[in-house]
């Protein structure tokens, strides 16, 4: 491939692509594909196919270039991850290779101050990685108090979440709270932060993004469409941001790596064959030189497995935690 625009480099991009192993007619899925860092570094290796997938049209549109400069071997797909074994079908895979994702929101989305992704950029509250449903804006005038509460609480890890709920409701009584901005104020009221700690919406405003996209659902079932979708030997490439997101990942691989043992008292062959093979018994960190390129990068977490020949396991059930529908409906 020839190049051409500037080039955006990934987190852990370069861990990321050897834990990937991408090789000569290998097919690969990159469910995130944001800027098409990981993308570009796997079609580097000739031969190689790739599917990118991204809910955000944005993105796609981005991508376009690469498609052009690709010869035949980028295809690009407006969908969520979670849907990652359906678009494979579709494109005439029912296996690939390798499958790599990066969680969570895009640098590229934060600095787009229409987005609303950012507290520090003036913008509609809007937080929707696609382009349709409900915004974060609908979800602050509409769910109640209590709501409110569990989504800053469960998705932000906010512990001053009920402060926060109690003071968007009164805000909204006023006035409707539309923009980063007019949020971000509301909160600075209530919680407090110390020099050179995080900025006190900090929290509302992940929890809020969270709860907008289902990102953590998304998550869950685009890991099982994963596992499903993998041949034997085919690798899993996961880098996540945040807490939330490491432990999914990480309690989904050490289900799936579980090699016999389990409870004395139960029989071997009630243990279900291990789907997966765990490549990274802890997770991958970015170094020193990539910190000082890029701060986002001090909290990123990589984490690689390689498909196992047994099959994949039932699909776990999601979490029962806060739902938009229902919050919206009041239910």
């Amino acid at each position: 491939m020839t190049a051409s625009a500037p080039r955006h480099t990934s987190v852990l991009g370069r861990e990321a692509i050897e834990w990937l192993a991408p090789r000569d007619g290998g097919i690969f899925v990159d469910a995130t594909f944001g800027a098409g860092g990981y993308s570009r570094a796997i079609l580097e290796t000739p031969g190689t196919r790739v599917i990118g997938i991204d809910r955000d049209r944005t993105a796609i549109a981005g991508g376009f270039g690469l498609v052009d400069r690709s010869d035949g071997r980028l295809t690009l797909v407006e969908d969520r991850f979670s849907n990652l074994a359906e678009v494979c079908a579709a494109q005439g895979f029912d296996a690939v290779d390798g499958v790599v994702m990066d969680v969570g929101v895009s640098s590229m989305q934060l600095d787009q101050a229409e987005r609303g992704f950012s507290f520090r950029l003036g913008g509609p509250l809007d937080m929707r990685m696609g382009h349709d449903g409900p915004t974060a804006a609908d979800v602050v005038a509409r769910a109640s108090e209590a709501d409110l509460a569990n989504i800053i609480y469960i998705f932000g890890e906010e512990r001053y979440s009920r402060a926060v709920a109690r003071a968007i409701v009164a805000a909204r009584k006023e006035a409707p709270i539309t923009t980063t901005q007019a949020l971000a104020d509301i909160v600075s009221k209530v919680v407090h932060s110390k020099p050179n700690e995080i900025h006190p919406a900090t929290r509302t405003f992940q929890g809020l993004r969270i709860f907008v996209n289902a990102e953590l659902d998304e998550l869950h079932l685009a890991l099982a469409a994963a596992e499903r979708v993998l041949k034997p030997g085919g690798r899993l490439v996961v880098v996540s941001f945040h807490s939330l997101e490491d432990r999914i990942v990480k309690d989904f691989l050490n289900v799936r790596g579980k090699t016999g043992g389990g409870s004395r008292h139960l029989p071997e062959m009630a243990q279900s064959a291990p789907s997966f093979r765990i490549l990274t018994k802890r997770p991958v960190t970015a170094g020193d030189d990539e910190l000082r390129a890029n701060p986002r990068a001090r909290s990123a977490k990589l984490r690689a497995a390689e498909r196992s020949d047994a099959p994949a396991f039932a699909a776990d059930s999601l979490p029962e935690w806060p739902s938009l529908a229902d919050v919206l409906r009041g239910g």
